[in-house]
């Protein structure tokens, strides 16, 4: 706009200075060259004096700029100045909170750390009178009717001591017959569900269960499942195993949850399973159904098995994971693993054996040493689990380990599911079961 102005004050200037010479010839007879002299002596003027006036506007209007830009400036410095003082004071407030709170915890912490101390103490003299009964033949106390063994008993799904049945090992039979006898087993719904407790450590309250399977022979007998889980998989037996399992494990999910939703499931599944195009996906159409107990059921899968794992196995566990459920890896023989990964594919729990990790010769097997190890897990927002501890100087030692949740027969052997709580699960029943033993 300011350009066009420029131009059309040019062309008035350029007009008048022509209009003057011409006047100054047609009208006072002066000469040419004269009459062109003044015009463009009269259009000198013009421009100068435009010049110096539009000179002075610009000054005037920079000046008008220069102090509104003064007068912001200043404000901005009003403003910076009580933001200082408004955070003085709050930092002056946190301190005063800081020191008011530290002043509060301080005696808190001294009696946690003295109870810490008598915790230890209790722990290292129960296992020193195991080691003087067993010296004498007597059977130790928490093998009878300890607080822990009680806990377990407790639990509203499981049968009590003097409910389970011995179990009987295979012994001789070929492989076909332990395959024969699994696929009548898997037919008559003989698969059974076996839950073993997992503890908060040093508070020993159960914080989970692991679901395990046991085989019943038409005698009675119970087959563990290492006897035939092998022959198992080598005839292609688990994926219809684990369909089954994980249809019970969600109804003892769901009872769980009518007592507290603060205990969880492990479920253990084959890498088979994750790879039968039919079984997996009625896992899957099943688990889609059961979203809401994602929070508190886990699938366990074995290291070894993991490992193994190809791109189908990763892609039905990323299925898996986007439903929300979540991951934990059992039977690690050894601590070469990569923590971030783990984590990456929603695994949030590693169980790895008390004698791994308090074996003196574990380094030279593992990328970190296990004092270390729950640290680096908990980085990554995976919980280190201590499996199969067998005496409370165990215990004692994995304290020093800040292991925070433990598994074993110290505290409670698998306990088969009472049968009625399957079947009152099928009925969508919502009553809680008696207390076991």
């Amino acid at each position: 706009m300011r350009r066009l102005s420029a131009i059309f004050i040019a062309v008035c200037m350029v007009l008048i200075a022509a209009s003057l010479g011409a006047v100054l010839y047609l009208g006072f007879k002066v000469d040419p060259r004269t009459a062109a002299i003044a015009a463009v002596a009269a259009l000198t003027g013009m421009a100068i004096y435009n010049a110096i006036s539009s000179r002075l506007r610009d000054r005037g209007e920079l000046g008008d700029q220069i102090g509104d830009l003064s007068r912001g400036t200043a404000d901005l410095a009003r403003q910076v100045a009580e933001l200082s003082r408004r955070l003085n004071a709050i930092e002056s407030n946190v301190n005063a909170t800081v020191e008011r709170a530290r002043g509060a915890f301080d005696p808190l912490s001294t009696e946690i750390g003295e109870l810490g101390t008598l915790v230890r103490q209790v722990a290292e003299s129960v296992a020193a009178h195991e080691t003087i009964l067993q010296k004498q033949g007597v059977m130790p106390m928490h093998s009878v009717s300890s607080p822990l063994s009680l806990a377990a008993a407790d639990a509203p799904l499981t049968l009590s001591e003097n409910d389970t049945v011995s179990a009987r090992r295979l012994g001789t039979m070929s492989r076909d017959g332990i395959a024969d006898m699994v696929v009548r087993a898997i037919d008559d719904s003989r698969i059974d569900l076996y839950l073993q407790p997992i503890v908060t450590l040093p508070q020993r309250k159960v914080r989970y269960y692991e679901a395990v399977s046991r085989l019943r022979t038409i005698e009675g007998d119970i087959i563990p499942a290492a006897d035939f889980i092998d022959v198992a998989e080598s005839a292609g037996l688990m994926p219809k195993i684990d369909n089954l399992l994980v249809f019970r494990c969600v109804q003892v999910v769901r009872r769980l949850q009518l007592k507290s939703r603060d205990v969880g499931l492990f479920c253990n599944i084959s890498g088979a399973t994750l790879t039968d195009a039919v079984y997996f996906r009625q896992v899957l159409d099943f688990m889609d159904a059961n979203r809401a107990l994602a929070g508190s059921l886990m699938f366990e899968f074995t290291q070894e098995a993991y490992r193994n794992f190809g791109p189908i196995e990763h892609e039905s566990l990323a299925a898996l994971a986007e439903r929300g459920f979540r991951f934990s890896m059992d039977h690690v023989a050894d601590l070469r693993m990569e923590a971030k990964e783990l984590a990456d594919r929603s695994f949030r729990f590693f169980k790895v054996p008390a004698t791994l990790l308090l074996n003196k010769t574990t380094p030279a097997q593992s990328d970190i040493h296990p004092e270390d190890l729950a640290d680096l897990l908990a980085r990554s927002g995976i919980d280190l689990i201590a499996e199969r501890i067998e005496n409370e100087s165990m215990v004692v030692d994995l304290l020093d380990y800040d292991v925070r949740f433990g598994q074993g027969f110290l505290f409670s052997a698998p306990r088969p599911v009472r049968a009625e709580a399957l079947q009152g699960a099928d009925k969508g029943e919502t009553g809680e079961l008696a207390a076991a033993g």
